[in-house]
């Protein structure tokens, strides 16, 4: 017989757990599919979740799961490949496994594409970043660049600046002509130098980065570089069920109220699921939300049926 659960929460990630953790200790029947994907696995730590400051992501994770599990909640490593929604959900693993769920939550995060620069990628999460907020204070007074995606990429070589006092930003694909005057301004305000010319590779020496090479061959010493990758929602669960988007600058996110909500009855989405900007902190209330308004959804839901037999 197919199992049965109150809730089935997509993904195990922060917003996943904590969601998890809360429809456990108010009893209800819960299973965590986790794919094992979280999007910060290649941080060394996390900052800025007040008590758990340069916390490694791996060893917050291994915690979450060991509190859901003391509430009875169950976690697979498995990958859901299809929702259907009947009375209720039924949600098929790409394992074999099919159960049912009054309720679901979608944490599938999003993942982050890199620009397409040899080393990137091999660097990224070391010294390769792209959040200073995450970062920057274990890099601060280091030379820094900053490789332009688009025009927007200013905001980033502006912000780091708090950081550094030395920080290039590297226009690569994007012309200068295509920065505003204030743009402009504000650069030379803040002492960030513009380089223009596309970024070869990065250079690498007894594993740290060094420098940043031109395609004119031209190397600038930089042991630290920022970069902007290009945000991928998961959302495609989400848009099979038929939930409603909008788009972003960063992607097309649902359209959620402030519990989380979606524009599907009984579906709720938390942490990089709703957007690109939710950090470990915010992941972390976005699903205790989104649980706290499932238990009170499925109480209601229950003394309304009752009331009617």
């Amino acid at each position: 017989m197919t199992e049965r659960y109150a809730v089935v929460v997509v993904g195990g990630g922060t917003a996943g757990l904590s969601a998890a953790l809360v429809l456990g200790r108010a009893r209800h029947r819960t299973l965590v599919v986790d794919a094992g994907e979280p999007r910060n696995a290649p941080a060394a730590h996390m900052q800025g979740y007040l008590s758990r400051d340069g916390m490694p992501p791996a060893d917050f994770l291994a915690v979450g799961r060991e509190e859901i599990a003391r509430y009875g909640v169950e976690l697979v490593r498995d990958r859901v490949v299809e929702v259907d929604k009947g009375e209720d959900f039924a949600v098929v693993l790409a394992g074999g496994r099919t159960v049912r769920a009054r309720r679901l939550v979608i944490a599938t995060g999003l993942k982050d594409e890199l620009p397409a620069v040899p080393g990137v990628a091999e660097r990224f999460g070391r010294d390769v970043l792209h959040c200073p907020f995450c970062h920057g204070w274990e890099v601060r007074d280091q030379p820094f660049g900053v490789l332009a995606s688009s025009p927007a990429s200013v905001h980033q070589a502006l912000i780091v600046s708090q950081w550094s006092k030395d920080v290039r930003f590297f226009l690569h694909t994007v012309a200068e002509e295509e920065l505003s005057d204030q743009d402009l301004r504000r650069l030379a305000t803040a002492g960030v130098d513009v380089v223009p010319g596309d970024v070869a590779e990065l250079v690498v020496e007894d594993d740290r980065l060094t420098g940043v090479r031109l395609g004119d061959g031209t190397t600038h010493a930089r042991s630290v570089l920022f970069v902007a990758p290009r945000p991928v929602p998961q959302t495609g669960l989400l848009e099979r069920l038929g939930a409603e988007l909008h788009e972003t600058p960063f992607g097309a996110y649902p359209v959620v109220d402030p519990t989380g909500l979606t524009t599907v009855p009984g579906v709720w989405a938390a942490g990089n699921a709703i957007g690109f900007a939710e950090q470990v902190v915010h992941a972390a209330s976005g699903g205790y939300r989104a649980a706290s308004a499932i238990v009170g959804d499925l109480l209601m839901t229950d003394l309304d049926a009752a009331a009617q037999e």
